[in-house]
């Protein structure tokens, strides 16, 4: 790669990692990314989603278009990094995921591409807001993303602690989880802590509903499939010597099919107004689908494959990356066209790149930059191939 295009890759990246914003709020971002890309004689629309941006590249005379997504927003997390030169400049809010190296890297590709020309069709470079709460994908597909921008494919990555740096995953079918949040809330009627009695005990209801959704995965779903049922949160109006009204029980549930999220969240509805039937409490029960599973399309997989050998080598790629249960919007992309998501490793345990994400000590590893941007630049030659 380019030295120069090396150096202004980090220089992009760290000037982003100052200035961290949150979903829908990337003003700043979106201008810092959109003077970059027509600084490329690219065609830029800003705005879409509420601040996304697409930015096309054609080349030759090919019909067919490709993009490559990249998310903008930062995390609500106070960066504890202090002797970091490029530390967020902005108390209380970090880029504790990476994705001003995602920006970064994207923005790498198109400068790649721009210059080689060596691809028959269109790029589109889509920069997406809000990816933290999983609402920016589902806002830009609202705002005619692919009726004013088409695409017949969508690539996307994420950089991944934990796996040796500059390694290259993926797989075919679902490669990330589904999210959906819960809220159960119990009434019963409080009262003394010496008179149980006399009341309805939220509490000991809520207790039993804690303790009968751990069967919903291993009773109701089968084992051959994936889901996860976490309570984490449990809060109460009751003092030490009072019995209370209302318990609160809050928590997420994870699959990688819309089978198995229908079956969860009718299992756990079932499961919550039994058990208050039966302690004679009320129960009310909420469920919302916050993040789509990301699954991969398995015919335009090897392709990725093959792109992510040309870059990194084979001993390097992983064609068969077991699924992981976080989630990612992403997965809204992949509902509506075919694509790929991969993951890129930003560095082992205990090594740079290292720290997981969300961490208020995560950094991005710059040293990741230059693969990532070619991986990237190699799949749409791959897909749009002269």
């Amino acid at each position: 790669m380019d030295p120069t295009l090396e150096q202004n890759m980090l220089g992009w990246r760290r000037q982003l990692h100052r200035i961290p914003e949150l979903g829908f709020e990337e003003k700043r971002t979106s201008d810092y990314v959109a003077t970059l890309l027509q600084a490329l004689g690219l065609e830029v629309q800003r705005g879409i989603g509420g601040t996304g941006i697409v930015a096309s590249l054609r080349c030759g005379s090919g019909t067919r278009a490709i993009g490559l997504r990249a998310d903008m927003d930062a995390l609500a997390i106070h960066e504890a990094a202090p002797a970091r030169a490029h530390a967020s400049q902005s108390p209380g809010r970090m880029h504790a995921c990476g994705h001003d190296g995602h920006m970064a890297m994207v923005l790498g590709a198109a400068h790649m591409l721009a210059r080689s020309r060596d691809f028959d069709g269109t790029v589109r470079f889509i920069f997406q807001p809000a990816e933290e709460h999983g609402r920016g994908a589902g806002a830009m597909l609202a705002d005619g993303l692919l009726r004013r921008f088409p695409i017949d494919e969508i690539y996307g990555v994420h950089n991944m602690p934990g796996m040796p740096l500059g390694r290259i995953a993926t797989r075919a079918g679902g490669i990330m989880g589904s999210e959906d949040n819960f809220v159960i809330q119990v009434t019963g009627k409080g009262g003394h802590a010496a008179r149980p009695h006399a009341g309805v005990d939220p509490l000991v209801c809520a207790a039993h509903i804690v303790v009968a959704l751990q069967t919903v995965v291993s009773r109701a779903v089968d084992p051959a499939e994936s889901a996860v049922v976490s309570c984490t949160e449990f809060v109460t109006d009751g003092i030490r010597n009072a019995i209370p009204t209302h318990v609160t029980i809050k928590g997420d549930t994870r699959s990688y099919a819309p089978a198995v999220q229908a079956r969860l969240q009718e299992r756990m509805r079932s499961i919550c107004l039994g058990v208050g039937a039966a302690h004679g409490a009320e129960v009310e029960f909420a469920y919302t689908h916050e993040f789509e599973p990301t699954v991969n399309w398995p015919e335009r997989v090897p392709d990725v494959v093959a792109a992510a050998i040309a870059v990194a080598g084979a001993e390097n790629v992983d064609a068969d990356t077991p699924p992981q249960m976080i989630s990612e919007d992403f997965g809204a992309f992949l509902r509506e066209v075919p694509g790929v998501f991969s993951f890129l490793g930003n560095g082992a345990a205990g090594e740079e790149g290292g720290v997981p994400l969300h961490n208020a000590s995560y950094d991005f590893n710059d040293r990741l930059l230059g693969t990532g941007a070619r991986f990237l630049a190699q799949i749409a030659r791959t897909r749009l191939p002269v």
